[in-house]
């Protein structure tokens, strides 16, 4: 949980206290920041998801009920409390009335903070369903107090490539780009890879144009499922070749730490990217070959005796 404490280390510094305990009326961060750690634990360590959403529900209503400048001093734990509801109504397969109930707590889509929105455009993204975030972004987008915001390029970003782009919307992406939004949010690099990316899908649509929304969206993403299924069958093959090659002597304990590196080495130079959820497969053939390594090294020595 060391990111929460760095998270409470600049909240106090924001605040301009030297994280003295505060007055009564005013914002208790610390009672709060272990609303927001019990949440998380409950997440991350205990899987439980309902019981995280009721913690995040329960820190809300605390924080609805401070004072209109301490609620904005406590903005960073708002976020903290919708981001970890935001996940756990996903993992409770109730994404579809994810965005609705972050509006309970903002009121209006351009003050949904950019951490908020881009969690959101990729959940519905994930889903199969961008039209969701089409109508938030868009006005999120052309509000000129969201212009200055941390992650005002990442949700321009975002909206053109998950929300767009796949729904076909080709027109009004050039539009994005081309427009003071896109100016704003991108490079005059950036620009021009955005609009091959436009133009990219066009030609998509051109080539399939009994479908051009689905389609080829549908056979993008099952190409490198499949690609990525017959490599992941060779590469397992390959590595219980190996292992059993491996000498099952003690003097071969090296040899298999520098095999098992060079696996993880290709894991994370060329393959993997474990916040993606394609990696997930090859991530836990991984940690099951090693959990067989392990078992083969070292059982005699941690297995009780009979």
């Amino acid at each position: 949980m060391s990111s929460l404490s760095d998270t409470q280390a600049r909240f106090c510094r924001s605040s301009g206290s030297a994280c003295s305990p505060p007055p009564p009326s005013s914002c208790n961060s610390s009672q709060l920041f272990n609303v927001l750690d019990s949440a998380a634990e409950l997440m991350m360590v205990h899987g439980d998801f309902q019981a995280t959403f009721d913690a995040c529900n329960a820190g809300l209503e605390k924080l609805g009920r401070l004072e209109p400048e301490d609620n904005n001093r406590c903005a960073d734990l708002k976020v903290g409390f919708c981001m970890l509801g935001v996940q756990a109504l996903a993992e409770l397969n109730q994404w579809r009335g994810v965005f609705s109930w972050v509006l309970q707590h903002y009121q209006h889509q351009e003050y949904v903070p950019a951490k908020i929105m881009q969690l959101c455009i990729l959940l519905y993204s994930k889903v199969g369903e961008p039209a969701v975030m089409q109508e938030a972004a868009r006005v999120w987008l052309r509000c000129p107090s969201n212009v200055r915001a941390a992650g005002f390029r990442s949700v321009a970003e975002l909206y053109l490539l998950h929300v767009l782009v796949p729904l076909g919307h080709l027109e009004e992406a050039r539009e994005l780009v081309a427009c003071e939004v896109g100016s704003d949010a991108f490079t005059e690099e950036q620009r021009q890879t955005a609009l091959d990316v436009v133009e990219e899908k066009a030609r998509q649509n051109q080539e399939d144009p009994t479908n051009p929304e689905v389609a080829s969206d549908s056979e993008i993403a099952a190409h490198p499922a499949s690609t990525q299924g017959s490599l992941l069958q060779k590469l397992d093959t390959v590595l219980r070749c190996l292992y059993r090659k491996c000498p099952r002597t003690s003097s071969s304990f090296p040899l298999r730490k520098v095999f098992l590196a060079a696996v993880l080495l290709y894991m994370l130079l060329f393959r993997m990217d474990p916040a993606f959820p394609s990696s997930y497969m090859w991530i836990s053939k991984l940690l099951q070959l090693i959990k067989r390594m392990w078992r083969a090294m070292f059982a005699p020595h941690y297995q009780p005796l009979t």
